[in-house]
């Protein structure tokens, strides 16, 4: 071994003197990083760097933490879940925290979505979300849309469109996709409002079904409710209650990604609900363990009994660590009303970022649904809007406030703010975003 890397790894180093430069050669860029903070510990609303740094963290591990950094429930219930049992693979036994939480998570799925299959990730979560549609159709192909963010897996990434940065240099992807437009502004007609929007797109996909493939041979339509990367977008009701007719007609699944829109996230347990359409697979994820890594193919039990023993699984897929963390999520929201604080709280921040708006003439939009809401910037003067996001962001995290992006023109910032955060707690964010848009 070089003895430049025996001094790096023999060496003591305080966390304070951890750069994240110094580490950069061991670590794949495949993954980006939206910042170069090396952060040590994290509370509520907050997260603080090495070295001592304190800073509003509006991203939350992309919409992760639903209760915030290190709630006090959940860690506890992790901690005493890990002194008992880390793991020995639910393929092999079963724990008794997963088990509750399977049944835990039937209590508040829409319609009669009340089998589970536990993964990781999100990514997993789409890959057997796919996998259950063709098995259950015997068709193959996949309708998504454009704007749409389901994972970077192979099969995830065939169906995301979120972005074509996302399928460079890896084609060729799995077959038998087809993209159509999802109703937001910058994908539909000029002039058109959300209805008349909604009304486009399905007519865009009766177009595929003409032209492209046949409706008999779609496993299944693939959707956000609530669009995330995308830009955050809220379609009208309409629809998904078109594409619920749609699907009906012809026999076609119809799968909601909640992934990052669930779990309260807009003011509803799941965003789906707020149309009042029930998909036939539903996939979950990022807030269900309070941080630990876990995601759930969820869908009736007659359409999960089509499927064989093996066909889709993982070793670390409902471990009980996240099982413990899932249940005391949900301990916490139900006692403490968390979905009903969020669509209360998220009509709270919107109206402050129509404040802002009226303010500064560069934002162009805003947008959201409960607590997922998003910005989008115009221009002003010779800076365009994603000129503005990277100045905005950049700004932002030297004033101690962590955002994140969204949509294909990286013009927009999503605010992923926890959902039992205080009106009090808004304000403080708003007030240093106050102050970095009027910096510009």
């Amino acid at each position: 071994m070089p003895q430049q890397l025996v001094e790096t790894f023999t060496h003591d180093i305080e966390d304070s003197e951890v750069q994240f430069s110094d580490y950069r050669r061991y670590l794949s860029p495949a993954l980006s990083k939206a910042t170069d903070l090396v952060v040590e510990s994290g509370k509520g609303m907050y997260l603080t760097d090495v070295h001592g740094k304190r800073y509003i963290d509006w991203v939350q591990g992309i919409a992760v933490n639903a209760l915030g950094h290190a709630h006090p429930r959940v860690v506890q219930a992790a901690q005493d879940q890990i002194a008992k049992l880390i793991t020995a693979s639910f393929n092999v036994v079963n724990y008794p925290t997963t088990l509750k939480l399977a049944e835990r998570i039937a209590e508040v799925t829409p319609g009669d979505l009340n089998s589970l299959l536990f993964a990781n990730g999100g990514a997993e979560a789409t890959d057997g979300a796919i996998k259950l549609a063709r098995v259950v159709t015997g068709r193959p192909a996949v309708i998504a849309f454009k704007g749409s963010f389901h994972g970077r897996t192979m099969g995830a990434v065939s169906i995301t469109a979120s972005n074509s940065f996302y399928r460079k240099g890896i084609e060729p992807l799995m077959g038998g996709v087809y993209f159509a437009p999802y109703p937001s502004k910058d994908l539909c007609p000029e002039g058109y409002d959300a209805k008349q929007r909604a009304s486009w797109c399905l007519g865009e996909v009766e177009k595929l079904f003409k032209y492209c493939v046949s409706p008999d041979e779609v496993a299944c339509i693939y959707v956000e409710p609530l669009q995330g990367e995308g830009g955050y977008v809220v379609p009208d009701p309409s629809f998904l209650e078109g594409l619920r007719q749609m699907c009906t007609e012809h026999g076609i699944m119809l799968v909601f990604d909640e992934i990052q829109s669930g779990y309260g996230r807009t003011g509803k347990m799941f965003a789906g609900m707020h149309s009042q359409v029930v998909p036939d697979i539903m996939t979950v994820g990022k807030a269900i363990a309070g941080g630990f890594p876990m995601s759930a193919v969820i869908s009736s039990e007659e359409h999960m009994n089509q499927w064989r023993p093996g066909m889709h699984g993982g070793t670390f897929g409902g471990n009980p660590v996240a099982g413990a963390a899932g249940l005391a999520v949900l301990d916490e929201f139900e006692e403490h009303h968390i979905v009903d604080h969020a669509a209360q709280l998220g009509d709270y921040f919107k109206s402050k970022l129509l404040e802002l708006q009226q303010k500064y003439s560069f934002i162009a939009d805003v947008r959201g649904q409960g607590m997922m809401l998003a910005i989008e910037f115009g221009s002003k003067g010779s800076k365009n809007g994603s000129d503005l996001f990277a100045e905005v962001s950049a700004k932002a995290l030297e004033a101690g406030l962590l955002l994140l992006g969204c949509g294909a023109d990286h013009d927009a910032i999503r605010f992923a703010a926890p959902l039992n955060s205080t009106t009090e707690e808004i304000d403080e964010g708003l007030d240093v975003f106050d102050g970095v848009l009027a910096s510009l």
